[in-house]
Protein backbone atom coordinates (compact mmCIF):
# COMPACT_ATOMS: atom_id res chain seq x y z
CA UNK A 1 0.00 0.00 0.00
CA UNK A 2 1.22 3.52 -0.83
CA UNK A 3 1.69 5.12 2.60
CA UNK A 4 1.49 8.69 1.24
CA UNK A 5 -1.75 8.19 -0.67
CA UNK A 6 -5.14 9.33 0.55
CA UNK A 7 -7.25 6.33 1.47
CA UNK A 8 -10.96 5.77 0.83
CA UNK A 9 -13.23 2.89 1.65
CA UNK A 10 -14.91 3.33 -1.72
CA UNK A 11 -14.02 5.22 -4.91
CA UNK A 12 -16.88 5.72 -7.35
CA UNK A 13 -15.60 6.46 -10.86
CA UNK A 14 -18.33 8.48 -12.56
CA UNK A 15 -20.64 11.02 -10.93
CA UNK A 16 -23.52 10.61 -13.35
CA UNK A 17 -26.95 9.56 -12.19
CA UNK A 18 -26.02 5.98 -11.24
CA UNK A 19 -22.73 6.86 -9.55
CA UNK A 20 -24.28 9.81 -7.70
CA UNK A 21 -27.19 7.60 -6.60
CA UNK A 22 -24.82 5.07 -5.07
CA UNK A 23 -22.98 7.81 -3.19
CA UNK A 24 -26.31 9.18 -1.91
CA UNK A 25 -27.43 5.69 -0.89
CA UNK A 26 -24.27 5.30 1.22
CA UNK A 27 -24.44 8.79 2.70
CA UNK A 28 -24.00 8.98 6.47
CA UNK A 29 -22.56 5.46 6.57
CA UNK A 30 -19.23 4.96 8.39
CA UNK A 31 -17.44 4.89 5.04
CA UNK A 32 -15.14 7.44 3.43
CA UNK A 33 -16.31 7.73 -0.17
CA UNK A 34 -14.76 9.60 -3.09
CA UNK A 35 -16.64 10.38 -6.31
CA UNK A 36 -14.33 10.98 -9.27
CA UNK A 37 -15.98 12.87 -12.10
CA UNK A 38 -14.39 14.52 -15.14
CA UNK A 39 -16.99 17.27 -15.66
CA UNK A 40 -18.18 19.62 -12.88
CA UNK A 41 -21.72 18.82 -11.70
CA UNK A 42 -23.10 22.28 -12.45
CA UNK A 43 -21.40 22.66 -15.84
CA UNK A 44 -23.58 23.01 -18.95
CA UNK A 45 -21.36 20.39 -20.61
CA UNK A 46 -22.08 17.72 -17.95
CA UNK A 47 -23.29 14.84 -20.18
CA UNK A 48 -25.25 13.02 -17.49
CA UNK A 49 -27.27 16.12 -16.63
CA UNK A 50 -27.98 17.68 -20.01
CA UNK A 51 -31.32 18.74 -21.54
CA UNK A 52 -32.58 15.19 -21.98
CA UNK A 53 -35.32 13.67 -19.85
CA UNK A 54 -35.46 10.28 -18.19
CA UNK A 55 -38.28 7.94 -17.23
CA UNK A 56 -38.14 6.82 -13.60
CA UNK A 57 -40.03 3.60 -12.91
CA UNK A 58 -42.22 3.41 -9.81
CA UNK A 59 -39.56 1.13 -8.32
CA UNK A 60 -37.01 3.95 -8.70
CA UNK A 61 -39.33 6.14 -6.61
CA UNK A 62 -39.27 3.53 -3.84
CA UNK A 63 -35.46 3.47 -3.94
CA UNK A 64 -35.28 7.26 -3.67
CA UNK A 65 -37.77 7.10 -0.82
CA UNK A 66 -35.45 4.70 0.99
CA UNK A 67 -32.57 7.13 0.43
CA UNK A 68 -34.64 10.04 1.76
CA UNK A 69 -34.34 11.84 -1.59
CA UNK A 70 -37.87 11.49 -2.91
CA UNK A 71 -39.32 14.70 -1.34
CA UNK A 72 -36.81 16.78 -3.36
CA UNK A 73 -37.27 14.72 -6.53
CA UNK A 74 -41.07 14.69 -6.34
CA UNK A 75 -41.13 18.46 -6.90
CA UNK A 76 -39.35 18.17 -10.28
CA UNK A 77 -41.04 15.16 -11.90
CA UNK A 78 -44.22 14.59 -13.89
CA UNK A 79 -46.17 11.42 -13.02
CA UNK A 80 -47.11 8.88 -15.68
CA UNK A 81 -50.69 7.85 -14.85
CA UNK A 82 -51.34 5.72 -17.93
CA UNK A 83 -49.35 4.07 -20.72
CA UNK A 84 -50.71 3.44 -24.21
CA UNK A 85 -48.80 0.99 -26.43
CA UNK A 86 -49.75 0.63 -30.12
CA UNK A 87 -48.47 -0.54 -33.50
CA UNK A 88 -48.98 2.03 -36.26
CA UNK A 89 -51.42 0.87 -38.93
CA UNK A 90 -52.38 -2.32 -37.06
CA UNK A 91 -55.02 -3.44 -34.59
CA UNK A 92 -52.92 -4.33 -31.55
CA UNK A 93 -52.84 -2.05 -28.52
CA UNK A 94 -52.30 -2.33 -24.77
CA UNK A 95 -53.26 0.14 -22.06
CA UNK A 96 -51.91 0.33 -18.53
CA UNK A 97 -53.55 2.37 -15.79
CA UNK A 98 -51.88 3.18 -12.46
CA UNK A 99 -55.13 3.83 -10.59
CA UNK A 100 -56.62 0.54 -11.77
CA UNK A 101 -53.59 -1.33 -10.41
CA UNK A 102 -53.53 0.59 -7.13
CA UNK A 103 -50.40 2.72 -7.70
CA UNK A 104 -50.12 6.51 -7.52
CA UNK A 105 -48.22 6.42 -10.82
CA UNK A 106 -46.63 3.90 -13.18
CA UNK A 107 -43.51 6.05 -13.34
CA UNK A 108 -42.27 9.61 -13.54
CA UNK A 109 -40.49 11.82 -16.07
CA UNK A 110 -37.62 13.99 -14.87
CA UNK A 111 -35.37 16.40 -16.72
CA UNK A 112 -31.80 15.22 -16.30
CA UNK A 113 -30.48 18.66 -15.41
CA UNK A 114 -32.98 19.09 -12.56
CA UNK A 115 -32.25 15.60 -11.27
CA UNK A 116 -28.53 16.38 -11.36
CA UNK A 117 -29.08 19.45 -9.17
CA UNK A 118 -30.87 17.29 -6.58
CA UNK A 119 -27.97 14.84 -6.51
CA UNK A 120 -25.36 17.61 -6.31
CA UNK A 121 -27.10 19.31 -3.36
CA UNK A 122 -27.43 16.00 -1.53
CA UNK A 123 -23.82 14.97 -2.13
CA UNK A 124 -22.48 18.33 -1.01
CA UNK A 125 -24.39 17.97 2.27
CA UNK A 126 -23.06 14.51 3.15
CA UNK A 127 -19.96 14.62 5.40
CA UNK A 128 -18.63 11.21 4.31
CA UNK A 129 -18.70 12.02 0.56
CA UNK A 130 -15.87 13.85 -1.19
CA UNK A 131 -16.40 15.10 -4.74
CA UNK A 132 -13.08 14.78 -6.59
CA UNK A 133 -14.06 16.88 -9.57
CA UNK A 134 -13.01 17.71 -12.20
CA UNK A 135 -10.60 14.80 -12.29
CA UNK A 136 -9.84 11.99 -14.71
CA UNK A 137 -9.06 8.34 -14.04
CA UNK A 138 -5.70 7.42 -15.55
CA UNK A 139 -4.98 3.94 -14.21
CA UNK A 140 -5.42 1.61 -11.29
CA UNK A 141 -3.71 -1.40 -9.77
CA UNK A 142 -5.45 -4.13 -7.81
CA UNK A 143 -3.49 -5.38 -4.81
CA UNK A 144 -4.28 -8.05 -2.22
CA UNK A 145 -5.39 -5.59 0.45
CA UNK A 146 -6.40 -2.52 -1.54
CA UNK A 147 -6.46 -0.86 -4.97
CA UNK A 148 -4.27 2.06 -6.06
CA UNK A 149 -6.05 4.55 -8.30
CA UNK A 150 -4.15 7.14 -10.32
CA UNK A 151 -6.08 10.29 -11.23
CA UNK A 152 -5.19 13.57 -12.88
CA UNK A 153 -6.51 16.78 -11.34
CA UNK A 154 -5.44 20.33 -12.19
CA UNK A 155 -2.74 18.92 -14.46
CA UNK A 156 -1.16 16.88 -11.68
CA UNK A 157 -1.29 13.15 -11.09
CA UNK A 158 -1.95 11.68 -7.68
CA UNK A 159 -2.52 8.21 -6.27
CA UNK A 160 -5.48 7.31 -4.08
CA UNK A 161 -6.05 3.98 -2.36
CA UNK A 162 -9.35 2.27 -1.74
CA UNK A 163 -10.91 -1.00 -0.64
CA UNK A 164 -13.29 -0.99 -3.63
CA UNK A 165 -13.46 0.66 -7.05
CA UNK A 166 -16.93 1.17 -8.53
CA UNK A 167 -17.10 1.66 -12.30
CA UNK A 168 -20.14 3.90 -12.86
CA UNK A 169 -18.69 5.67 -15.86
CA UNK A 170 -21.14 4.75 -18.61
CA UNK A 171 -21.27 2.62 -21.72
CA UNK A 172 -17.69 3.47 -22.75
CA UNK A 173 -16.42 2.75 -19.26
CA UNK A 174 -12.75 3.56 -18.73
CA UNK A 175 -12.82 1.32 -15.65
CA UNK A 176 -14.00 -1.62 -17.75
CA UNK A 177 -11.37 -0.95 -20.40
CA UNK A 178 -8.49 -0.45 -17.96
CA UNK A 179 -9.45 -3.67 -16.19
CA UNK A 180 -9.33 -5.51 -19.51
CA UNK A 181 -12.93 -6.67 -19.12
CA UNK A 182 -14.43 -7.62 -22.46
CA UNK A 183 -17.99 -6.83 -23.39
CA UNK A 184 -20.55 -8.40 -25.69
CA UNK A 185 -22.32 -5.92 -27.94
CA UNK A 186 -25.02 -5.83 -30.59
CA UNK A 187 -25.22 -2.77 -32.81
CA UNK A 188 -28.87 -2.15 -33.65
CA UNK A 189 -28.04 0.04 -36.64
CA UNK A 190 -30.39 2.61 -35.14
CA UNK A 191 -30.17 6.02 -33.51
CA UNK A 192 -32.41 7.66 -30.94
CA UNK A 193 -33.53 11.15 -31.90
CA UNK A 194 -34.38 12.94 -28.67
CA UNK A 195 -36.17 16.25 -28.18
CA UNK A 196 -39.10 17.90 -26.44
CA UNK A 197 -42.46 18.42 -28.15
CA UNK A 198 -45.34 20.77 -27.36
CA UNK A 199 -48.63 19.12 -28.42
CA UNK A 200 -51.92 20.84 -29.17
CA UNK A 201 -53.83 18.83 -26.54
CA UNK A 202 -53.09 18.08 -22.89
CA UNK A 203 -51.06 14.89 -22.43
CA UNK A 204 -53.18 14.09 -19.33
CA UNK A 205 -50.15 12.29 -17.84
CA UNK A 206 -50.33 9.54 -20.48
CA UNK A 207 -47.14 8.04 -21.93
CA UNK A 208 -47.30 6.71 -25.48
CA UNK A 209 -45.11 3.96 -26.93
CA UNK A 210 -45.84 3.61 -30.64
CA UNK A 211 -44.16 1.18 -33.00
CA UNK A 212 -43.74 2.50 -36.54
CA UNK A 213 -42.10 1.47 -39.80
CA UNK A 214 -39.12 3.71 -38.95
CA UNK A 215 -38.77 2.37 -35.42
CA UNK A 216 -40.48 2.78 -32.03
CA UNK A 217 -41.22 6.24 -30.73
CA UNK A 218 -42.14 7.25 -27.20
CA UNK A 219 -43.83 10.44 -26.05
CA UNK A 220 -43.65 10.92 -22.30
CA UNK A 221 -45.55 13.56 -20.29
CA UNK A 222 -43.52 16.49 -18.97
CA UNK A 223 -44.07 19.74 -17.13
CA UNK A 224 -45.55 22.82 -18.84
CA UNK A 225 -47.68 20.63 -21.10
CA UNK A 226 -44.64 19.33 -23.00
CA UNK A 227 -43.75 15.77 -23.99
CA UNK A 228 -40.32 14.17 -24.13
CA UNK A 229 -39.78 12.40 -27.45
CA UNK A 230 -37.52 9.41 -28.05
CA UNK A 231 -37.79 8.43 -31.72
CA UNK A 232 -35.79 5.40 -32.85
CA UNK A 233 -34.76 5.61 -36.51
CA UNK A 234 -32.48 3.73 -38.90
CA UNK A 235 -28.98 5.12 -38.54
CA UNK A 236 -28.68 5.63 -42.30
CA UNK A 237 -31.57 8.10 -42.16
CA UNK A 238 -30.50 9.95 -39.01
CA UNK A 239 -28.63 12.77 -40.77
CA UNK A 240 -31.64 13.48 -42.98
CA UNK A 241 -34.01 13.63 -40.00
CA UNK A 242 -31.64 15.87 -38.04
CA UNK A 243 -31.41 18.19 -41.07
CA UNK A 244 -35.18 18.66 -41.39
CA UNK A 245 -36.49 22.06 -40.44
CA UNK A 246 -38.91 22.13 -37.50
CA UNK A 247 -42.03 22.15 -39.68
CA UNK A 248 -40.91 19.08 -41.65
CA UNK A 249 -39.88 17.26 -38.48
CA UNK A 250 -43.24 17.91 -36.83
CA UNK A 251 -45.14 16.86 -39.97
CA UNK A 252 -43.22 13.60 -40.29
CA UNK A 253 -43.64 12.87 -36.59
CA UNK A 254 -47.36 13.68 -36.78
CA UNK A 255 -47.82 11.22 -39.64
CA UNK A 256 -46.28 8.42 -37.61
CA UNK A 257 -47.78 9.27 -34.23
CA UNK A 258 -51.28 10.32 -35.25
CA UNK A 259 -53.62 12.85 -33.65
CA UNK A 260 -53.94 11.50 -30.09
CA UNK A 261 -52.31 14.68 -28.78
CA UNK A 262 -53.80 16.96 -31.41
CA UNK A 263 -51.60 19.03 -33.70
CA UNK A 264 -47.95 18.91 -32.66
CA UNK A 265 -46.99 22.57 -32.36
CA UNK A 266 -43.39 23.03 -31.33
CA UNK A 267 -40.14 21.07 -31.19
CA UNK A 268 -37.07 21.80 -29.06
CA UNK A 269 -33.40 21.21 -29.81
CA UNK A 270 -32.75 17.75 -31.26
CA UNK A 271 -30.00 15.30 -30.34
CA UNK A 272 -29.18 11.89 -31.85
CA UNK A 273 -27.42 8.95 -30.18
CA UNK A 274 -26.39 5.59 -31.71
CA UNK A 275 -28.04 2.55 -30.11
CA UNK A 276 -26.58 -0.80 -29.17
CA UNK A 277 -26.84 -3.48 -26.52
CA UNK A 278 -23.60 -3.74 -24.51
CA UNK A 279 -23.08 -6.16 -21.62
CA UNK A 280 -19.82 -6.60 -19.73
CA UNK A 281 -18.58 -10.20 -19.70
CA UNK A 282 -17.65 -9.71 -16.02
CA UNK A 283 -19.24 -7.27 -13.59
CA UNK A 284 -17.06 -7.99 -10.57
CA UNK A 285 -13.47 -8.77 -9.79
CA UNK A 286 -11.63 -8.50 -6.48
CA UNK A 287 -11.89 -4.83 -5.42
CA UNK A 288 -13.89 -3.91 -8.52
CA UNK A 289 -17.58 -3.74 -9.45
CA UNK A 290 -19.36 -2.31 -12.50
CA UNK A 291 -22.82 -0.77 -12.23
CA UNK A 292 -25.27 0.94 -14.58
CA UNK A 293 -24.29 1.41 -18.21
CA UNK A 294 -20.72 0.35 -17.46
CA UNK A 295 -22.18 -3.12 -16.88
CA UNK A 296 -25.14 -3.07 -19.27
CA UNK A 297 -26.19 -0.45 -21.83
CA UNK A 298 -29.66 -1.10 -23.28
CA UNK A 299 -31.90 0.09 -26.10
CA UNK A 300 -34.18 2.87 -24.75
CA UNK A 301 -37.34 0.95 -25.69
CA UNK A 302 -39.55 0.64 -22.59
CA UNK A 303 -37.28 3.09 -20.71
CA UNK A 304 -35.39 0.49 -18.68
CA UNK A 305 -31.76 1.69 -18.77
CA UNK A 306 -31.45 3.95 -15.74
CA UNK A 307 -34.02 1.95 -13.82
CA UNK A 308 -31.91 -1.19 -14.15
CA UNK A 309 -28.89 0.81 -12.97
CA UNK A 310 -30.65 2.22 -9.91
CA UNK A 311 -31.60 -1.33 -8.91
CA UNK A 312 -27.88 -2.21 -9.16
CA UNK A 313 -27.30 0.66 -6.73
CA UNK A 314 -29.92 -0.58 -4.25
CA UNK A 315 -28.52 -4.11 -4.18
CA UNK A 316 -24.84 -3.11 -4.03
CA UNK A 317 -25.45 -0.52 -1.31
CA UNK A 318 -27.19 -3.12 0.85
CA UNK A 319 -24.41 -5.69 0.34
CA UNK A 320 -21.79 -3.09 1.29
CA UNK A 321 -23.66 -1.93 4.40
CA UNK A 322 -24.40 -5.46 5.59
CA UNK A 323 -20.73 -6.41 5.15
CA UNK A 324 -20.03 -4.19 8.20
CA UNK A 325 -16.49 -4.77 9.47
CA UNK A 326 -15.60 -7.25 6.74
CA UNK A 327 -13.61 -6.27 3.63
CA UNK A 328 -16.11 -4.68 1.21
CA UNK A 329 -13.78 -5.29 -1.73
CA UNK A 330 -13.36 -9.02 -1.14
CA UNK A 331 -14.57 -11.24 -3.98
CA UNK A 332 -17.07 -13.27 -1.85
CA UNK A 333 -18.76 -10.00 -0.85
CA UNK A 334 -19.02 -8.78 -4.44
CA UNK A 335 -20.26 -12.19 -5.60
CA UNK A 336 -23.34 -11.67 -3.41
CA UNK A 337 -24.09 -8.51 -5.42
CA UNK A 338 -23.46 -10.14 -8.81
CA UNK A 339 -25.62 -13.17 -8.06
CA UNK A 340 -28.41 -10.98 -6.73
CA UNK A 341 -28.51 -8.84 -9.85
CA UNK A 342 -28.04 -11.46 -12.58
CA UNK A 343 -31.66 -12.55 -13.04
CA UNK A 344 -33.06 -9.00 -13.24
CA UNK A 345 -30.33 -7.89 -15.64
CA UNK A 346 -30.82 -10.93 -17.89
CA UNK A 347 -34.58 -10.53 -17.89
CA UNK A 348 -34.55 -6.84 -18.80
CA UNK A 349 -31.83 -7.23 -21.45
CA UNK A 350 -33.78 -10.04 -23.12
CA UNK A 351 -37.04 -8.07 -22.85
CA UNK A 352 -35.72 -4.92 -24.48
CA UNK A 353 -33.71 -6.78 -27.12
CA UNK A 354 -36.71 -8.96 -27.95
CA UNK A 355 -39.00 -5.96 -28.33
CA UNK A 356 -36.53 -4.29 -30.70
CA UNK A 357 -36.29 -7.41 -32.85
CA UNK A 358 -40.02 -8.12 -32.93
CA UNK A 359 -41.16 -4.57 -33.63
CA UNK A 360 -38.42 -3.73 -36.13
CA UNK A 361 -39.52 -6.55 -38.43
CA UNK A 362 -42.26 -6.05 -41.02
CA UNK A 363 -42.70 -9.72 -42.03
CA UNK A 364 -46.47 -10.28 -42.15
CA UNK A 365 -46.72 -13.33 -39.83
CA UNK A 366 -44.59 -11.54 -37.24
CA UNK A 367 -46.70 -8.37 -37.51
CA UNK A 368 -49.86 -10.42 -36.94
CA UNK A 369 -48.25 -12.27 -34.04
CA UNK A 370 -47.04 -9.16 -32.23
CA UNK A 371 -50.39 -7.43 -32.61
CA UNK A 372 -52.15 -10.49 -31.29
CA UNK A 373 -49.71 -10.36 -28.37
CA UNK A 374 -50.54 -6.71 -27.66
CA UNK A 375 -54.24 -7.50 -27.77
CA UNK A 376 -53.81 -10.54 -25.51
CA UNK A 377 -51.84 -8.41 -23.05
CA UNK A 378 -54.73 -5.98 -22.91
CA UNK A 379 -57.30 -8.73 -22.39
CA UNK A 380 -55.40 -10.85 -19.85
CA UNK A 381 -54.85 -8.88 -16.61
CA UNK A 382 -52.44 -11.41 -14.98
CA UNK A 383 -50.13 -11.28 -18.01
CA UNK A 384 -50.26 -7.48 -18.07
CA UNK A 385 -49.67 -7.28 -14.32
CA UNK A 386 -46.57 -9.49 -14.56
CA UNK A 387 -45.10 -7.30 -17.30
CA UNK A 388 -45.93 -4.15 -15.34
CA UNK A 389 -44.22 -5.43 -12.20
CA UNK A 390 -41.07 -6.20 -14.19
CA UNK A 391 -40.94 -2.85 -15.99
CA UNK A 392 -41.85 -0.96 -12.79
CA UNK A 393 -38.92 -2.58 -10.97
CA UNK A 394 -41.09 -4.49 -8.50
CA UNK A 395 -40.30 -8.10 -9.51
CA UNK A 396 -37.95 -10.58 -7.85
CA UNK A 397 -36.06 -10.30 -4.56
CA UNK A 398 -36.11 -6.59 -3.75
CA UNK A 399 -33.39 -4.83 -1.73
CA UNK A 400 -34.44 -2.76 1.27
CA UNK A 401 -34.17 0.50 -0.65
CA UNK A 402 -36.44 -0.86 -3.40
CA UNK A 403 -39.06 -1.43 -0.70
CA UNK A 404 -38.63 2.13 0.52
CA UNK A 405 -36.74 0.99 3.64
CA UNK A 406 -33.65 3.00 4.69
CA UNK A 407 -30.40 1.06 4.99
CA UNK A 408 -29.60 2.33 8.49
Amino acid sequence: MNKTAQHYDLLIIGGGMVGASLACALGNQPLRIGVIEAVPFHAASQPSYDDRSIALAYGARKIFEGMGLWPQIEDIVTPIKKIHVSDRGHFGATRMDAAREGYPALGYVAENRNLGQCFAQQLESLPNIELICPAQLKNFTINAGDAEVVIEQDGKRQTLTTKLIIGADGGRSAVRQLAGINSTSRDYGQSAVITNITPGCSHQNIAYERFTDTGPLALLPMSEGRCSLVWTVDRDGTDEIMAWDDATFLAQLQERFGMRLGQLKKVGQRHAYPLSLVRADEQIRPRLALIGNAAHALHPIAGQGFNLGIRDVAALAQVIVETKAADIGALPVLQQYAQWRQRDQDCVAHLTDGLVRIFSNQITPLVIGRNSGLLAMDLLPPLKRALMRQTMGLAGKLPKLARGIPLQ
